[in-house]
């Protein structure tokens, strides 16, 4: 029997201006087209609308975000105290800054957790500006904080994604992930919610959980019928992820995966170490549009 009756895919956006079209903010479902709000509040406000009537109808809801929900294991606990990422999250909310145009203030948060740490992990400053204490490039790595966590490998033939520390380049999710966790710290804060890995989930209606389309890279580059990739990758995830939760398969996805050590500061990736299995369930969607 499925989990969930509703699937939605938020790809999210570090944008400084509002945006739409290819590297912006799309969010999809498994039932309906994709659709394109230009900021982050209106992203916010739209996601709210949606799960509102959901909750009215009685509907149990899974939200993937495209973006890290943690950190390599140690940041928390120095920022905040306690060693794990629902602190860091309650942390960002407390100071992020998003206005109607997008304006954030993430590069400061990322520059002062730096000077906290006494040594740059953030980097990648994409504005003209210098900004003190957050390097353009990648500075020297650290050995008690690690670029990457556990669930950041590489599948055999995959792609790996890239350290929630680099906020700017191609493929980078830094930048989304502390424009985004502040937004989602609101939603977890209401009953009925519940962010996973981190918390109990198995009563909550929503769900929110750590996604990452380029799992399925190989079968969006023939998907075709989108206006662009990130519309694309919000449907086909969004459908593939039904697909496998009416065959009773997507469940056991959300098992913790044995070789994160710390699961409570980094997080895990729906699909981490179940790959093959998402990609082929792509394929099946893909296969029905032909």
């Amino acid at each position: 029997m499925p989990r969930f009756d509703l699937i939605l895919i938020l790809d999210w956006s570090a944008a400084g201006s509002p945006r739409r079209g290819a590297d912006s903010i799309w969010l999809g479902s498994d039932r309906d087209a994709a659709s394109n709000p230009d900021t982050r509040r209106r992203a916010w406000k739209q996601l709210g609308c949606v799960l509102s009537r959901a909750g009215k109808q009685g509907l149990r809801v899974l939200v993937g975000a495209d973006f890290a929900f943690g950190h390599p294991a140690g940041l928390a606990a120095v920022i905040t105290g306690r060693p794990d990422a629902l602190a860091l999250w309650d942390h960002l909310a407390a100071l992020h800054q998003d206005d109607d145009r997008n304006r954030s203030n993430y590069r400061d948060l990322a520059a002062a957790m730096n000077r906290q740490l006494g040594h740059p992990v953030f980097w990648g400053n994409g504005r003209k500006a210098q900004i003190p204490d957050l390097p353009r490039l990648r500075p020297p790595p650290q050995p008690d904080l690690p670029a990457h966590r556990v669930t950041e490998t590489a599948p055999p033939g995959g792609a790996r994604p890239k350290s929630p520390f680099q906020l700017a380049g191609a493929g980078c999710v830094g930048a989304q992930s502390l424009t985004g966790i502040p937004w989602l710290n609101r939603l977890r804060q209401r009953p009925g919610r519940a962010v996973w890995p981190f918390q109990p989930w198995d009563q909550a209606q929503v769900v929110l959980a750590e996604v990452y389309p380029s799992m399925i890279a190989p079968e969006l580059r023939a998907a075709q019928g989108f206006p662009c990739r990130d519309a694309a990758q919000v449907t086909v995830l969004a459908q593939a992820l039904r697909y496998l939760d009416d065959r009773d398969r997507l469940v056991p996805m959300l098992a913790p995966d044995p070789r994160i050590t710390d699961l409570a500061a980094e997080g895990q990736i729906l699909g981490f170490g179940h790959e093959v299995e998402l990609r082929a369930a792509a394929r099946a969607v893909l296969r029905t549009k032909t």
